[in-house]
């Protein structure tokens, strides 16, 4: 069934944050801070690891690909960077979470806002980039659902610590999960297994850098990176790896 991965990952999330919300009245206020930069120190391995890895691989590529896969790799990141400065995408899902923190959260909590905002942009981050969400979308979209089973899985256990140490704003990430993953599915099942796995390669190299900056932004409260910037770049090495593998 196509989109069958799409929604266990929503429900994953979901429930995760529900789990992390309980828990986290039981956390002592000092314990959150620990949480959430243990979890930024595993984001960033996480992320730097499949990156390397995917790196290694491109530059193993023959032809023109393998010889300038740092090029392709280096080029991506600071082109999309330059569109999401100029689209001012991170700016734009810091409006998206303030609009959701003004439409549901009471007055009397609205002194803890900024973290309905910062929970909602760093798990639509965590959850929306990287090769997993793609590549498992897409597999989806063709009827196999296993790899965004296994990514459901990862996401719903982060989200117990997020959730818990970050708030409410974690639950609304799957907003942004069900239409980037929910699209991909569907452009998936319409147009049929058509990208070639060097350019989901790619994606997974730029991803990986881009997931890992998530991680020290968790890591790193005051020296933060603008990655929501930066998401174009996941789609510009698919485009370009796209059209070099043909």
């Amino acid at each position: 069934m196509p989109g069958l991965g799409v929604i266990v990952n929503v429900v994953a999330v979901l429930v995760g944050s529900g789990i992390g919300l309980v828990a986290g009245r039981f956390l002592p206020e000092r314990m959150h801070k620990g949480i959430i930069q243990a979890q930024g120190l595993a984001v960033i391995a996480i992320g730097l690891g499949g990156a390397i890895a995917a790196l290694s691989a491109l530059s193993a590529a023959p032809g023109w690909i393998g010889r300038y896969a740092l090029l392709i790799f280096v080029g991506s990141l600071i082109t999309g960077a330059l569109l999401g400065e100029i689209l001012r995408l991170e700016d734009r899902l810091e409006r998206f979470g303030e609009i959701l923190r003004d439409r549901f959260q009471r007055e009397d909590a609205k002194a803890s806002g900024h973290n309905l905002v910062e929970g909602f942009m760093t798990a639509s981050l965590i959850y929306c980039v990287g090769a997993m969400t793609v590549l498992g979308s897409i597999q989806d979209g063709l009827g196999n659902p296993n790899t965004l089973f296994v990514k459901s899985l990862l996401d719903g256990t982060i989200s117990i610590f997020l959730a818990s140490s970050l708030g409410f704003g974690v639950a609304f990430s799957v907003i942004p999960i069900f239409i980037l993953q929910g699209g991909l599915a569907l452009l998936a099942a319409l147009l049929g297994n058509v990208i070639p796995p060097l350019a989901i390669t790619g994606i997974e190299a730029v991803g990986g850098v881009l997931i890992a900056g998530v991680g020290f932004n968790l890591v790193f409260d005051k020296a933060r990176l603008r990655v929501g910037n930066m998401l174009p770049a996941v789609f510009i090495v698919l485009a370009l790896l796209w059209i070099g593998a043909h």
